[in-house]
């Protein structure tokens, strides 16, 4: 429980006090008189697994289980960046064929999903589990979907195995994101608006490219990199005869709506956590379902307690690894929420 709830406690009378303790509900969350003050997992959810699943008391999966876990998915991977591209285009080409600001609109919004595909297929490649050749990996990883999508991903990976290793650890890159929640509705609608006003996007995409002058080798040659990918999106648009689209419905979408599902994925995924051994207590469970997961976390990237328990599985795999999460005990009903809309409102009422 939070300072600010332990101050109301001690103000309170002792009958008072019981009735606030009475109000706390076993559902991991935390609700004092209607106001959430914390989302962290009650102890009494953090049950060892039974012994005899296939998955260890820290969650991992044992040895013969890792195995076929850890099996890079090659065909399926290929159909995924192959389908991306193919739906990427289909928008365009949709918008160009349209005179209806209707379809400009949805073809917009559309874009923030589509972003949200590549930076988890970006995301599968810094892991190097996107093909098991590894120069394939780290070139379609690059070139076909990092640069595209504005990401360095050399130095996206060098933070996000930091953020593996110990999350909200002293080397934590992804901090700013979610640190501070729960936090007031209001100050929830501010980030909001700030990211799909394009606030938060223009600021990080200055950073960016300021790397292009920047005295570290390896910030300069990527952000270089995606200077070139972008100047070379441009000309294709500008030969098929629509160069604005190329702001309209790539770079404009990735300022604002990815930068909405961004901030909601995010913080689903570790706002309002603690740093600790147990992953139970750095990382939320959300029930998966379609409007979700054709949204903010496609590929089965929502399984994200799975993700964290073994960072080595693909993501085709974690739905499996889940469901065994659930089956050994490690992962109580109380645990997980019900879906992300739960998760949001607890995470907005600090």
């Amino acid at each position: 429980m939070t300072d600010r709830a332990e101050r109301g406690r001690s103000r309170a009378g002792s009958g008072d006090g019981r009735i606030l303790r009475d109000c706390c509900i076993r559902r991991n969350h935390r609700n004092v008189m209607g106001v959430t003050t914390t989302v962290l997992p009650t102890p009494d959810l953090l049950v060892t697994p039974d012994p005899d699943a296939r998955v260890a008391a820290n969650g991992k999966p044992r040895p013969e289980f890792r195995e076929r876990l850890r099996r890079i998915p090659t065909l399926a991977n290929v159909l995924n960046v192959v389908v991306l591209y193919a739906a990427t285009i289909g928008v365009f080409v949709a918008a160009a064929w349209s005179h209806n600001v209707f379809v400009w609109i949805a073809a917009f919004l559309v874009m923030g999903p589509i972003h949200a595909r590549f930076a988890i297929l970006m995301h599968e490649a810094a892991h190097r589990l996107l093909f098991p050749n590894r120069k394939l990996n780290d070139f379609v990883g690059k070139w076909l979907i990092a640069y595209p999508a504005f990401v360095p991903i050399d130095l996206y990976r060098r933070g996000h195995m930091a953020h593996h290793r110990e999350e909200f650890g002293p080397n934590e890159p992804d901090i700013p994101l979610y640190r501070g929640y729960p936090i007031p509705h209001d100050s929830f609608r501010r980030k909001l608006r700030r990211d799909a006003l394009g606030v938060t996007g223009w600021k990080l995409t200055k950073g960016l490219f300021r790397g292009v002058t920047s005295d570290v080798d390896v910030v300069r040659t990527q952000a270089r990199g995606i200077l070139a990918v972008q100047v070379v999106m441009l000309a294709l648009f500008t030969v098929a005869g629509y160069p604005l689209m190329y702001f309209a419905l790539w770079f404009l979408p990735h300022l604002t709506v990815w930068r909405v599902i961004n901030r909601l994925r995010g913080i689903a995924e570790h706002g309002g956590m603690k740093a600790s051994p147990d992953r139970r207590e750095t990382t939320h469970s959300v029930k998966q379902h379609w409007p979700a997961r054709l949204t903010i976390v496609p590929y089965y990237t929502g399984y994200h307690l799975a993700h964290h328990v073994d960072s080595g599985i693909p993501m085709r795999h974690l739905p499996a690894l889940h469901r065994e999460l659930i089956r050994s005990g490690y992962v109580q009903p109380g645990l997980e929420y019900e879906n992300y809309p739960a998760l949001w409102k607890a995470l907005a009422s600090g």
